[in-house]
């Protein structure tokens, strides 16, 4: 009778080694990703935000109009500029510090916080989605208030520049506050807070402030692309004092955004 032989018994190997992760995403592509996502989420109140922020930027205009008077002269310009450039206060200061306040304490940011992105394409992203929608009603407001006190608008080219620079130092500024906010209602408070400082120094004529108001002035990033929009109202505008103000605004914007994605991370692994 023949004997079946057992089958060989198998050596136990080495333990079974897991199989790498993904590699991160790179900055840019993770950047574009958020980017149009934050923009197509944000499509359905792209009219209702536009139209709030433009009106009172108009508003705002019309009402300076009965105070300082039409024509060339530094009151004029600062009032102008001051207007369009609350446009990108308003969504890229306000509303990015109320959603980024919204979302720490919603627990949205624990989304982000499980995807192979960068902290920095986070907020990057979120905040050139919402500084997107200030171009239009920042021209709108400029040709509105240029005819409004008969102002040239030869230069109105020059808010290419000052939107995207000023918008970057405010939305940088804007998602600090909601992500260091310990609440979403001081987020809210703070994004007012700053989107009025906006109006007041950035519209109201300079000569009119006192000096510790001018101080506080200078502070605010939002001052450099008004003063750089208002020179462009003169017959000869100084370009370099233009450039200058903008070099400010990106050195401005580079800072805050580091920040705010200091405060991402921070707020992601607390």
């Amino acid at each position: 009778m023949t004997l079946l032989s057992a089958p060989p018994q198998q050596s136990a190997g080495p333990s079974a080694v897991p199989a790498p992760l993904a590699p991160a995403a790179r900055l840019l592509p993770a950047l574009a990703a958020v980017y149009r996502a934050q923009l197509a989420r944000a499509k359905v109140a792209r009219i209702p935000l536009l139209f709030v922020a433009t009106f009172q930027s108009i508003g705002i205009l019309v009402m300076m109009r009965g105070v300082v008077d039409p024509g060339d002269n530094p009151a004029a310009h600062t009032v102008v500029a001051g207007s369009s450039v609350l446009v990108v206060a308003f969504v890229a200061l306000n509303l990015l510090a109320q959603y980024f306040g919204r979302l720490r304490a919603t627990g949205g940011l624990d989304h982000y916080a499980t995807l192979p992105v960068p902290a920095a394409s986070v907020v990057l992203g979120a905040a050139a989605a919402y500084a997107s929608f200030t171009l239009p009603g920042t021209l709108v407001t400029a040709v509105a208030g240029a005819v409004m006190f008969g102002l040239p608008v030869g230069h109105l080219w020059v808010l290419l520049a000052v939107v995207p620079l000023a918008g970057a130092a405010l939305s940088g500024l804007g998602a600090a506050c909601g992500l260091i906010a310990p609440r979403q209602e001081i987020a809210t408070l703070l994004g007012q807070l700053g989107m009025s400082a906006a109006l007041l120094l950035g519209v109201l004529p300079v000569e009119r402030l006192p000096q510790p108001v001018l101080w506080l002035r200078d502070l605010l990033p939002s001052t450099y692309g008004v003063e750089a929009f208002a020179r462009t109202f003169t017959p000869n505008p100084d370009w370099a004092a233009v450039a200058g103000d903008l070099g400010v605004c990106a050195a401005v914007g580079l800072v805050s955004l580091a920040v705010a994605t200091w405060a991402y991370r921070r707020a992601t692994t607390r």
